[in-house]
């Protein structure tokens, strides 16, 4: 059994990890078990990787009363960290939630294998056979933000593809993460797979991600999953590819051939039904043609849920309780109760803006043109663009992946939404029989 099985009840009583006397060796070491656990799921067959799906999600809902107890440290300390309001909502879980996550894992169970499926096959002059053959990338170190239900979904995400996953909390839902691997790592054993294909970094030192980035003979990808400081930190010192999740400062535009109810149903979703996400809507862009008509209404309706609206001069004439935007304001991802509004001229105005200040995380129009619509998503620089839709519907789980390990704004290896399929490469598998090269 892994290092981290020994530790995890001390410091559940401690309140904090442990200190290790060499941080560079603990660290390859928790790599080298995840290398071992990543060959050893190499072969594993669908059926069984599904079954310790559904068993870890049955073990999530047996251990409800006590990551509720884990999590109700992490919540009383989060004042202490300087957690806002969103970011504590973001913490907090309850019955619900909890049976939310378990659900997830059962859903990723559900989906299709990528692992073994046959991408290209010919068959060459020579008699050889050629398959390109999709397969795991190995070892995922993931560090990401103080969200526990992240925890399962990347566990989950990872083992569903044929990874191992070292997995990296923010310190602030470090209590929640402890018992939720608890509870995957218990049916990963019930299971007879590798217990160390989902491990928690069991140590504190903020220079232990340094150390695992350092580890590329044993790491395959590392995906950071929070702040652009902390982003910019792991792709400046990662040796590994990193697969990036950066801000989601995400638009919603209203077309001049808008239907107005529509859109400001849409965008009051888009900015309100979770401000403290990445796929949150926080910039407004409205057609000169209905600006008018719309922006008094829509932005009233914001107000009346406690979200400040700051605009440019066209907006503040419509509005005049309307604040002045900066120009930063335009690139800001608020995760909070406030959002910036401009008043455009054309469709291509609203593709040029939302080009230049966006994230490349998701936008959306909303609009009854149909030509405006695939001007819009074939021009708009994005991961995912929505005609129609709120930007709250950009999740692995709302779009049929169950859950997802993070929402990509690269635009290699894999882009928007990350399931099992995204954890996954090829390799070329040439089948002959006895040919040599003349």
């Amino acid at each position: 059994m892994a290092a981290i099985d020994t530790v995890a009840a001390a410091p559940e009583a401690a309140g904090r990890p442990p200190e290790v006397a060499d941080l560079t060796a603990h660290c390859r070491g928790v790599a080298e078990r995840a290398r071992r656990a990543a060959l050893d799921l190499q072969g594993t067959p669908t059926a069984a990787k599904a079954a310790c799906l559904r068993a870890a999600a049955a073990r999530i809902r047996a251990d409800v009363p006590a990551i509720l107890a884990a999590n109700a440290l992490d919540v009383a300390a989060a004042p202490g960290y300087g957690l806002t309001p969103a970011a504590i909502d973001r913490l907090l879980l309850d019955p619900a939630r909890i049976e939310g996550i378990a659900a997830g894992v059962e859903a990723v169970a559900a989906l299709p294998d990528p692992v073994g499926e046959v991408i290209e096959e010919s068959v060459r002059p020579s008699g050889l056979v050629v398959r390109k053959v999709r397969v795991p990338l190995g070892v995922i170190f993931f560090i990401y933000e103080s969200r526990p239900n992240v925890t399962a979904d990347a566990a989950a995400v990872a083992l569903a593809s044929g990874n191992a996953i070292i997995l990296r909390s923010g310190k602030e839902a470090a209590h929640s993460s402890r018992r939720i691997v608890e509870s995957i790592r218990g049916a990963l054993a019930d299971c007879g797979l590798p217990v160390d294909a989902v491990q928690l970094v069991d140590v504190a030192a903020r220079e232990a991600v340094g150390a695992f980035l350092a580890c590329d003979d044993l790491i395959d990808l590392a995906i950071p999953r929070g702040g652009e400081a902390l982003i910019r930190r792991v792709c400046a010192e990662a040796r590994m590819p990193v697969l990036k999740h950066f801000s989601g400062n995400c638009h919603v535009y209203v077309d001049r051939a808008a239907d107005l109810a529509m859109a400001e149903a849409i965008t009051v979703n888009a900015k309100c039904q979770r401000m403290g996400v990445c796929n949150a809507a926080e910039s407004l862009l409205v057609h000169r043609d209905v600006a008018e008509r719309f922006l008094p209404a829509v932005t009233a309706a914001l107000a009346a849920r406690g979200v400040e609206v700051v605009g440019d001069a066209a907006t503040r004439r419509l509005v005049p309780a309307a604040g002045a935007a900066t120009e930063a304001d335009w690139t800001t991802e608020y995760l909070g109760p406030k959002i910036s509004v401009a008043v455009v001229d054309s469709l291509d105005a609203a593709i040029d803006h939302i080009n230049r200040h966006g994230s490349r995380h998701t936008d959306a129009i909303v609009t009854a043109d149909a030509a405006a619509a695939d001007r819009f998503t074939a021009r708009v620089d994005t991961a995912v663009a929505m005609v129609n839709a709120s930007t709250r519907f950009n999740d692995g789980g709302e779009l049929g992946m169950g859950a997802e390990i993070g929402i990509s704004t690269d635009k290699l290896h894999a882009r928007g939404p990350c399931g099992p399929r995204e954890l996954t490469t090829y390799k070329y598998i040439v089948v002959g029989s006895g040919q040599v090269r003349s």
